[in-house]
């Protein structure tokens, strides 16, 4: 009897991971985050909240909250975009930039 070789574990690991995450808009937000605002944003900067469509992003400093509000239209349409072929409809309505600091107290 021949056996098969070993299958990757790579796409069953990603198939778990998806089945696990909670199914809001907060956490979908979190997943395509990195990828809509880019590795150095994402690096500064990550959603923490999610009320009625307005998406608290939690920034490193004051100056990367009011670059996040001056880029926020755009990364909200991209946003929607990344989100509308999974959810069918356009979740994110605003974003509400804050220093990690005032995030903490919301």
């Amino acid at each position: 009897m021949r056996r098969p070789g070993p299958r990757p574990f790579g796409p069953a690991l990603e198939r778990v991971a998806r089945a696990a995450a909670p199914a809001t808009a907060l956490a979908a937000v979190q997943r395509h985050w990195p990828a809509v605002a880019g590795a150095r944003v994402a690096a500064e900067a990550e959603p923490v909240r999610e009320r009625d469509g307005v998406v608290t992003v939690a920034c490193r400093s004051a100056v990367w909250a009011n670059e996040l509000d001056l880029l926020a239209a755009d990364l909200v349409g991209r946003l929607n975009d990344a989100l509308e072929p999974v959810s069918g409809r356009r979740p994110v309505r605003r974003l509400r930039c804050v220093t990690r600091s005032d995030a903490a107290a919301v």
